[in-house]
Order: structure tokens, then C-alpha cells, then sequence
């Protein structure tokens, strides 16, 4: 049982933050040791951030496809609802890909947008869709470098395209994990309260296969048909919720000397056994130095490799912003009632229906940031 006691202590946290990642926190545990990082460590991103992605997606590619990646770009935006700036490489996105991705300021008049997103892909070959959702004071810039280094170290790794990409996944989170923890030593990051998710999809497009590997709750979701009409439609989650209440979870923190309390409203938050930090709603992700060295946090990630059969039609890689307030089945039948054609429209469609939902059940007093990732199956 968390806090030493058969009855669940309570830590408060403030109305507008009460469904955040981050509940209220007193940094009473200090900073973790000023370990010097070794400089083959400084070398190796140094030289990672050099790598050219479009060269890197040519090495490992089988054919002659357009190659394009595209994702987020940081921004001090501030209005609600703004939609985040993006960057492109490579040949340029075919517009009939059936792609379509949004990412939106939430309702946090504190920060700017912390969600980070991006799509890696090389036609009728490989892709590389990727959401991350950034918590705490810099966790924009957290999930931002995660984003530009996870597909770099996927492609960079042998086992690329392997059966062992599980297991290359795992290596990626936690190498990943590594720098960041250097990056914060060497002040190019503020990470020690402040992380991201991840969800990491590998759409192998020749042995028709999805691998996916999660931290913390930006959930992956799997369209289907469910009769021969095609008409009707369900979704299943490829990922599980790393919430700290969960008995596996629970235990691993424990054990590590962890705390898992309840906030008095929704969730179950992680805090160091003697301090008020770092009051996650998460018990995996990347980043959160303290919570990694002092509550049990974790940077491995869940695997799974599935297969994409004939009743497949679509899958969404999304931010909890989404997730807060609409199932996955829901968020497949809204997206696929407007087609493949229309992706983009579907997935801005999704992401206004998350808005609304967040407005009507918080009154207006917060939102998440929301980001859509939706690519259409077999079309």
C-alpha cells in the first residue's frame, strides 16, 4: 500500500491542474548529483544532431520511394487552440497518403505547446510515426529533443527491419533516456522535473506490420471493421496507460522506495518517499531525472508487434488530450466517417471534438494539448 497506511493519503492538487501530468510539487529532494557526463557520451549526440535524417531514410530503404519526414517545430505560442508550426525535410509529403496529423495549444496560459509529434517516411516502404507529450516547466523542450532523436537512433540501429526490433526499441528508449540525463548535466535541457510520453510505431509497409513501443499514456489506437459491410466500425488500444496505480506499477515503484498517492480528484500521482515530488500521473516516461532517481519512475518501454489485417482501416497515435474525454472506438468511428480522402480534415476533426469535450467537462478552465496522428490502412 502507498504511504505506509491501509488508508490512501491525499496530496491536493489545484483545479486547474487537477487532470494534468503534473500535479502541484515542492522540490524537496534537491537536485541530483552533478555528475560529469564522459565526453563520448557529449560526442555521440553531438554527432547524432549532425546526422542528415533524409540520408539516414535512404541507407535503410529497399526501394526508390519519395522520402519525407515532417513534424513539430517549437513555438512560444500562446493562443488556445493554435495549431503548433511544423518542419519538413526530404522530397515533401504526397497529400494522398492518406495522413493526416493536428497539433494544438490547449487551454494553459502558463506554457506553451509541450507536445511534440512527427511522421518519418519512405513511400511503399518504411514510416515512422512518433507523439510525445511534454509535462513540467520545460517539458516542451524535453519532447522536442526526444523527437529528433528517437527516429535518428532507430534508423542508426542494425536491427532495424530485423525481428529484434523490440528489443532495439527498448535500447532506443533507454539510450534516449541517456542523453537526456547528459543534455540536463550539461544545461542544454532543464529535465529534472520535467519529461515526456512516447509512442513510437514502425509501419514496415513490406512484411505489412506495425511494431510499437510506449512510455506513459499518449495511447495507439487500432481502426477496424468489425462486419463485411464496412460500415461499422470499432477501435482497440495497442498500448496500456502507465498509470502508477497499476499493481505491477505500484510494486516496481515501491520497491524502488517510491510513493503512490491519490490526488483527492482523479489520479493516482508518483512522489519520492520523503518529498512532495514529482507528483506524476505517469509511472513510466523520459525525462523526470528526479522522479527516475528518487520514485521509482521508468524509461523502458512496453513492445508489441502486430500484424495489419484486411479489417484494419486506420491507426491513431494521440496525446491524452484527446484521450481524457473520447474511447477509442469512438475516436475511429469520427475519424473514418469523413473517409481516407479526407484525413486531414478527420484529424482536425478529432482534435475540435476534444477541445469541446475537455470545455464542457472542465468548464472552460482547462484544456490539455491535443495532438492527432492518423494514418488510413489498406487504401
Amino acid at each position: 500500500m502507498g504511504c505506509n497506511s491501509s488508508s490512501q493519503a491525499q496530496t491536493a492538487v489545484s483545479t486547474q491542474r487537477r487532470r494534468l501530468s503534473v500535479g502541484e510539487v515542492r522540490n524537496e529532494g534537491g537536485s541530483m548529483a552533478d555528475e560529469p557526463s564522459t565526453e563520448e557520451k557529449r560526442g555521440a549526440i553531438q554527432a547524432l544532431s549532425s546526422e542528415d535524417l533524409i540520408a539516414m531514410m535512404h541507407e535503410k530503404s529497399t526501394g526508390g520511394g519519395r522520402r519525407f519526414s515532417i513534424g513539430s517545430k517549437t513555438d512560444a505560442g500562446t493562443q488556445s487552440f493554435s495549431v503548433k508550426k511544423t518542419e519538413e525535410g526530404g522530397d515533401g509529403m504526397d497529400k494522398s497518403l492518406r495522413i493526416g496529423y493536428t497539433c494544438r495549444k490547449g487551454l494553459k496560459p502558463e506554457s506553451p505547446n509541450q507536445d511534440s509529434w512527427s511522421i518519418v517516411q519512405v513511400d511503399d516502404d518504411f514510416s515512422i510515426y512518433a507523439v510525445y507529450d511534454g509535462h513540467g516547466g520545460k517539458g516542451h523542450d524535453v519532447s522536442n529533443f526526444v523527437k529528433d532523436t528517437v527516429p535518428k537512433l532507430i534508423l542508426k540501429d542494425p536491427r532495424f527491419r530485423t525481428a529484434d526490433m523490440p528489443a532495439m526499441l527498448v535500447d532506443v528508449f533507454k539510450t534516449t533516456q541517456s542523453y537526456v540525463q547528459t543534455m540536463d548535466q550539461t544545461k542544454q535541457l532543464s529535465a529534472q522535473m520535467a519529461g515526456t510520453t512516447a509512442t513510437v510505431v514502425i509501419h514496415d509497409k513490406v512484411q505489412n506490420q506495425l511494431t510499437v513501443a510506449h512510455v506513459a499514456d499518449s495511447t495507439c489506437v487500432l481502426g477496424r471493421y468489425t462486419d463485411d459491410s464496412k460500415k461499422n466500425f470499432d477501435g482497440v488500444a495497442l498500448t496500456r496507460d502507465h498509470k502508477p496505480d497499476l499493481q505491477d506499477e505500484r510494486r516496481r515503484i515501491e520497491k524502488a522506495g517510491g510513493r503512490v498517492v491519490f490526488d483527492g480528484y482523479a489520479n493516482y500521482r508518483v512522489y519520492a518517499k520523503n518529498g512532495q515530488y514529482p507528483g506524476l500521473n505517469m509511472s513510466r516516461c523520459l525525462g523526470d531525472l528526479l522522479g527516475h532517481q528518487d520514485a521509482g519512475c521508468s524509461a523502458e518501454p512496453e513492445t508489441s508487434v502486430v500484424k495489419i489485417e484486411p479489417h484494419h482501416n486506420a491507426l491513431l497515435l494521440c496525446s491524452d488530450g484527446v484521450w481524457e474525454f473520447i474511447k477509442p472506438a469512438e475516436a475511429v468511428n469520427i475519424v473514418m466517417a469523413l473517409g481516407p480522402d479526407q484525413a486531414q480534415k478527420a484529424a482536425d476533426k478529432l482534435a475540435k471534438e476534444a477541445w469541446d469535450r475537455w470545455i464542457q467537462e472542465e468548464g472552460g478552465q482547462v484544456v490539455d494539448d491535443i495532438t492527432v496522428v492518423l494514418v488510413h490502412l489498406n487504401v
